[in-house]
């Protein structure tokens, strides 16, 4: 009998270790959660001014966000903050390029089209700026009039 309960505990140890080891944060799931968190961190740190401690998260962030897009690309949330967080980091040429991928995955995606309006209305193409505020007109969603405040003028956005 002290064998099987032995044997028994021992396969359970190996098991409990083997779905441990499974959920150590390196499958997407995971990436993408973490990345999202640091995000949701890094704006906190804008809005208190710590702008150093949220340009660290927006890298740590992207480089998440990077792997992830390699192992599973073309995702639109995935491109849609890979947008988000280069566009963050003063990179905008590659923001746009992510967006844009993301929009020929999921052309109404709500967040890529109100980033993606952001990004124009930072490197003054406000024309291309209403195009994607008309395509969030009927969402009835935050975004649009997020990205409307910002074309107007009455909101800033850093970047």
């Amino acid at each position: 009998m002290k064998k099987i309960i032995t044997s028994f505990l021992i396969s359970l140890l190996i098991t409990t270790n083997i779905f441990a080891a499974g959920s150590s944060g390196g499958d997407s799931k995971s990436k993408y959660d973490q990345a999202v968190k640091l995000i949701t961190a890094a704006k906190k740190n804008e809005k208190k001014g710590k702008e150093t401690k949220a340009q660290k998260n927006y890298e740590k962030a992207f480089k998440l966000l990077v792997k992830l897009n390699k192992e599973k690309p073309n995702k639109a949330d995935t491109l849609n903050y890979l947008g988000f967080t280069s566009r963050k980091l003063g990179d905008f040429k590659n923001g746009e390029k992510y967006y844009l991928q993301g929009l020929a995955i999921e052309p109404k995606h709500i967040g890529i089209n109100e980033y993606l309006g952001e990004l124009y209305v930072a490197t003054n193409r406000v024309d291309l700026a209403k195009e994607r505020l008309e395509i969030l007109a009927n969402c009835n969603c935050k975004e649009y009039s997020e990205l409307k405040q910002i074309i107007d003028g009455t909101k800033k956005s850093k970047y």
